[in-house]
């Protein structure tokens, strides 16, 4: 078994703990003692500061999850609303399932105290994909219009990471959650009802008041 380099240490023991405390409830010398480095300068050594260490969070989880999407985009060939919720869902649900996760109770946190900051400073090469996706599922809303449907799919999104984020809590915790497939086909089901759910006449008529407005871009990476 090959055994994580500091570097990785650190990223994983910053990622637990400003998941279970936030950005500021923790100093750099806990995250040192936690990733079990004797050196309490070791962070800042790596990483400068604390912004750095959290983009750097995104930078060790993205890749992955964005490759892994571009492969179930490849396999499956979505071609309806259900089906691209799926591919660029699936993956983040699946790392919640993986043993001692804490990134999407870190997301969450972040996306709770409203860090956008964070989200703004990522690299081009990791947010596109969702940016992407984003696009890609406001073609297959058009009976939603904007800003309604840039705030739609902002909410299922950040309700998507909210629930894995609450069922990842609730694993670790060891208490009983629903099967990994009953938990996927469930979320998707509450999603893509939501997404597709018709605009009311009162709401139409209050957009008619207030007038045009510009696509709402959802708060966080993934978007999820």
């Amino acid at each position: 078994m090959v055994q994580p380099s500091v570097k990785e240490q650190i990223v994983l023991a910053a990622e637990r703990l400003f998941a279970e405390h936030g950005l500021d409830g923790v100093s750099l010398r806990q995250i040192s003692a936690a990733a079990g480095n004797g050196n309490n300068t070791a962070v800042q050594y790596h990483f400068g500061t604390k912004e750095h260490l959290v983009q750097e969070i995104f930078e060790y989880r993205l890749p992955e999850l964005n490759e892994r999407r571009r492969l179930l985009v490849a396999r499956r060939r979505p071609d309806d609303l259900r089906s691209w919720v799926e591919c660029h869902l699936l993956p983040v649900l699946e790392q919640g399932e993986q043993e001692g996760s804490h990134y999407l109770s870190f997301v969450a946190m972040l996306q709770q105290h409203g860090r956008r900051d964070v989200f703004e400073r990522l690299p081009g090469e990791l947010s596109k994909p969702t940016l992407d996706f984003v696009e890609r599922i406001g073609t297959l809303l058009p009976h939603l219009p904007e800003p309604l449907r840039g705030h739609r799919i902002s909410q299922a999104l950040a309700f998507g990471v909210h629930a894995a984020s609450q069922r990842e809590r609730t694993r670790a915790r060891g208490r009983p959650v629903l099967s990994f497939a009953a938990h996927v086909g469930d979320l998707l089901d509450g999603l893509v009802g939501f997404l597709q759910a018709p605009v009311s006449p009162t709401t139409s008529s209050v957009l008619d008041e207030t007038g045009p407005s510009q696509p709402v871009l959802p708060l966080h990476p993934f978007h999820l």
